[in-house]
């Protein structure tokens, strides 16, 4: 399978619809191609089975065998691309850098870093006992080494 057309059909089925943007492409050796799509407000499986028809569309099968799987990311894999980030502001994420993991709130994502707020409970500078604090950590994109959601019911 020539990835490049692949690639390229995908990007035109998301062009149609701007709140999609791709997550991943893959095409193993037998040809089993996996696309996975996010969106701004969610994906619904009517997208997913427009653009896997838009794909299929334009490969002739008599001549390609391949199989095809387009879906979403699932909540327990990591976030891969910024819009992901975007999209889960205001929830809490667990971030992994090379040095330390951070959880907490995202309150902010823009094109370069992260912000994390949370709440912690640290000694008094005077006396005993101990007082409420809120923490913030800003955290750029290049020292993520793993960011999910976290699941809270």
């Amino acid at each position: 399978m020539d990835q490049t057309k692949v690639r390229d059909l995908v990007d035109e089925a998301l062009a149609l619809n701007e709140s999609l943007y791709l997550i991943d492409l893959s095409i193993s050796e037998n040809n089993k191609i996996q696309v996975t799509v996010d969106g701004d407000n969610g994906v619904p499986l009517s997208e997913c089975i427009r653009i896997s028809k838009s794909v299929d569309g334009n490969f002739d099968r008599e001549e390609e065998d391949f199989s095809l799987e387009v879906s979403t990311p699932d909540i327990s894999h990591p976030l891969k691309v910024k819009r992901q980030y975007i999209k889960n502001i205001n929830r809490i994420l667990k971030v992994k850098t090379s040095e330390e993991e951070f959880e907490g709130t995202l309150v902010e994502a823009d094109e370069d870093k992260i912000v994390l707020n949370w709440k912690a409970r640290e000694p008094k500078p005077i006396g005993k006992g101990k007082v409420t604090v809120l923490k913030t950590a800003t955290i750029d994109y290049q020292d993520i080494k793993e960011a999910k959601v976290k699941i809270v019911f």
